[in-house]
């Protein structure tokens, strides 16, 4: 039989501090780095609770920017694209700065107007190994590069494709 941990309860919602924001599991929000030099981290929250004393923690899958990735940034990745990792963590919820939402390739590619909050993910990554499912993208034309949503297609100076 498990053991639970004396006074841990899950909790169903946390109010982010200083808003009036609410973040449940299954959110995807931002989080304050312990360097504020850099960006806010992402991630989805898979279950949330408090220690009897009033403290949150959640428990969060991290979604990695390209440039955190084994590979690195590329040239078709979008600047506010994400990598879905399998990287889990523990954190307090005094960190959740905010809420976004980490849209597919496909309904992002539709937003008619992208805001601070929204990012896309088309891949899932092993943070230990580095691979990627799927390990291939649908490539456009000749030049076999995949789409990038921030730069608008034109036609292809390879094979005069749209």
């Amino acid at each position: 039989m498990a053991k639970i941990k004396q006074g841990k309860k899950d909790v169903d919602s946390y109010t982010i501090r200083g808003t009036t924001k609410v973040v449940r599991v299954g959110d995807t929000v931002l989080m304050r780095p312990s360097d504020t030099d850099n960006q806010p981290y992402v991630a989805r929250i898979e279950s949330m609770e408090t220690d009897g004393r009033g403290s949150v923690r959640v428990k969060v899958r991290w979604y990695y920017r390209p440039e955190e990735s084994k590979g690195g940034r590329r040239q078709f990745h979008g600047a506010k694209e994400l990598f879905r990792s399998d990287h889990q963590d523990t954190q307090s919820a005094h960190t959740i700065e905010d809420k976004c939402v980490v849209h597919s390739f496909k309904e992002y590619t539709k937003l008619n107007n992208v805001g601070a909050e929204d990012f896309f993910c088309r891949f899932d990554y092993n943070a230990a190994s580095g691979a990627f499912t799927p390990d291939r993208v649908a490539v456009y034309c000749k030049c076999e590069m995949p789409y990038n949503p921030d730069d608008l297609m034109v036609q292809c100076d390879a094979c005069k494709d749209w």
